[in-house]
């Protein structure tokens, strides 16, 4: 088995500010995203209703239809 070779501090600094830097990113890029998100969530929400309010009331309106005495 080979020994494990010695990395530089200068790569080991670079590393770990690379990852610190991508945590920070990504917190900046959650936090501008969520709010967005939040009203996508309610808008679709919205119409999901509006949409089962047609699907109720064309139901009903079929179910209507159908019955009559010239089956």
């Amino acid at each position: 088995m080979v020994p494990p070779v010695a990395v530089s501090p200068l790569i080991k600094t670079a590393r770990w500010s690379a990852l610190l830097l991508g945590v920070i990113y990504g917190k900046q890029r959650f936090d501008y995203l969520k709010p967005i998100a939040e009203e996508e969530r309610r808008v679709e929400e919205a119409e999901k209703k509006a949409r089962e309010e047609q699907e109720r009331i064309y139901k009903r309106l079929s179910e209507a239809n159908s019955d009559t005495i010239l089956k």
